[in-house]
């Protein structure tokens, strides 16, 4: 009898971890939202639904021939990377108590520098990148300064500069468009020397051309963030200010410049995102887009389905990118390539129930807790 008491409470106290509740609710996120997506797709058309969800989970998994297969994963990955970052700016910022939507005005801010200095400039690689560090930096520190220094919200401020974002790029870039159409010339024709290198990884992927050092890199920095705000000074100052700012500040900490910081570093890191995609060479900017690019949004889902850890947000991205790009496989002539935007959309709506999912978790666990008392008693 006393084994199966230890038996529940280590189950219980498995379930109380923080990284077990935060993957345990993003599957249930993930799995709930498929299964939408394939009642969506039986109300289209039952006889093709299921191998429809099949091909939307599989991706490049499609392709028969293995090359082709790695060529296209390696697609998959190129996109991953910007994903990535602009999720690790969304998290980076929250742990500050900050929501910066934001982000997708500063990836654009990034994207548009890296190319100007890349395309008028004529400056190789790492320079754009730099330049694109410091243009996402930026625009981050306006909506910091504003927060920190005037309360204005980062949310208001934030998506009013995602436009204005917009706009300017639009402007800055017309110069160095093609002549026949609105996109910006291409890398390869124009600055070769801007494409980022990639060290032989290309080689792994059947020589995809748009596979570079972005994809480890990307990476490397969830990492760092992860050991910045778990072992430093400074990111137990981040979390705190987060946590409780008149606190923080009555400790000692400044908090206002913790805000401008974080702010800073979080567009920093989506104009770097914006960096490791336009650097590759994978993507041209138009010039007459007028909705600000969802890489920026979308790593909001990223962060939350990653559990607002840096090492989860690495997977969230890597699945939200493979369901996106998985949906451009079905068959268009019966399903509209939407679908995956709807399965998507689902699960971005489900992030939000996240801290419900850990929140009933913990209720369970304290009741199967409290039984046990009782009984032992």
């Amino acid at each position: 009898m006393a084994d199966i008491k230890n038996t529940k409470t280590e189950k219980a106290s498995f379930f109380s971890k923080p990284a077990v509740q935060s993957i345990t609710a993003s599957v249930l996120c993930i799995v709930i939202g498929l299964f939408l997506g394939y009642i969506a797709l039986l109300l289209i058309n039952p006889a093709g639904a299921t191998e429809a969800i099949i091909t939307i989970i599989k991706n490049f998994f499609t392709y028969p021939s293995k090359p082709a297969a790695l060529k296209y994963f390696g697609n998959t990955l190129v996109k991953v990377a910007p994903l990535l970052m602009c999720a690790l700016s969304i998290q980076f910022c929250y742990q500050a108590g900050l929501f910066n939507i934001g982000a997708a005005g500063q990836y654009v801010a990034g994207a548009g520098a890296s190319l100007f200095c890349a395309l008028k400039l004529g400056l190789p690689w790492y320079v754009c990148l730099l330049a694109a560090l410091i243009a996402g930096g930026v625009f981050g520190t306006c909506v910091g300064l504003l927060k920190a220094f005037l309360n204005v919200n980062e949310v208001i401020s934030g998506i009013m500069l995602n436009w204005i974002g917009l706009y300017i790029v639009n402007m800055l870039l017309s110069g160095v468009k093609e002549a026949s159409s609105p996109n910006t010339l291409t890398l390869a024709s124009t600055n070769p020397s801007a494409i980022m290198p990639s060290m032989g990884l290309e080689k792994f992927f059947s020589n995809n051309k748009y596979v570079t050092i972005a994809i480890p890199l990307a990476i490397l920095v969830a990492i760092l963030i992860k050991v910045v705000l778990s072992m430093t000074v400074f990111g137990y100052e981040i979390k705190a200010t987060g946590i409780a700012k008149d606190a923080a500040k009555y400790s000692g900490m400044k908090e206002k410049r913790n805000i401008v910081l974080t702010l800073f570093i979080g567009g920093a890191l989506a104009g770097v995102g914006a960096a490791f995609l336009f650097l590759s060479g994978y993507e041209q900017w138009s010039v007459a887009q007028a909705s600000v690019p969802g890489m920026g949004f979308n790593g909001i889902a990223a962060a939350f389905l990653g559990g607002l850890d840096p090492i989860g947000t690495i997977f969230a991205s890597y699945f939200i990118q493979h369901i996106t790009s998985g949906g451009s496989y079905i068959d268009m002539n019966v399903y509209p390539s939407q679908i995956s935007d709807l399965i998507f959309a689902i699960i971005i709506y489900l992030c939000g129930f996240v801290l419900f999912f850990k929140h009933f978790m913990n209720s369970r666990i304290r009741a199967k807790k409290n039984n046990a008392e009782g009984g032992n008693k």
